[in-house]
């Protein structure tokens, strides 16, 4: 493994314990050459995901996008790194166990909303107005009567 600070080849592994229960393992170097420590990650290499986007294009599935949107729905909210790890983890794990080899945006983004409706309102409201690209006033105020499980649009 290379050093990130000098590139000497020469590391070693001064520490290892499981992580994201047992699935990936991680290590602790240090670099003979300079000294400096750094953590490395290793886990199973899960089967090549495609992404199919709203206007048909395809990318390949990239779980720091969903960590990313998940951060900034949940800014200044008492939400963890850990829990967005953990739905990001449930989420691409979920994912992978379906089989599928193409997923539709739109599949990825309600299970998001879905977890993130469980643990934090405000960041449900936050992410859903990023999702569903909200345009005005009226679809917040409709989108927080469904949270609160009002139909009646007037209720805020």
């Amino acid at each position: 493994m290379k050093c990130p600070y000098c590139n000497s080849t020469e590391t070693k592994v001064i520490d290892s314990r499981p992580v994201e229960e047992g699935l990936a393992i991680r290590r602790r170097r240090e670099c003979e050459k300079c000294g400096k420590r750094f953590t490395t990650f290793e886990k199973i290499e899960e089967s090549l995901l495609v992404v199919i986007k709203s206007d048909g294009k395809r990318e390949s599935f990239d779980r720091n996008k969903i960590v990313n949107g998940i951060l900034k729905a949940c800014e200044k909210t008492n939400v963890t790194y850990e829990q967005i790890e953990k739905i990001a983890t449930d989420i691409e794990r979920g994912l992978n166990n379906t089989m599928e080899k193409e997923i539709d945006s739109h599949v990825i983004g309600g299970l998001i909303m879905d977890e993130l409706k469980k643990l934090d309102q405000v960041a449900y409201v936050r992410f859903a107005s990023v999702y569903h690209q909200f345009t005005d006033v009226n679809t917040f105020v409709k989108e927080i009567n469904k949270l609160l499980g009002d139909t009646n649009t007037n209720a805020i």
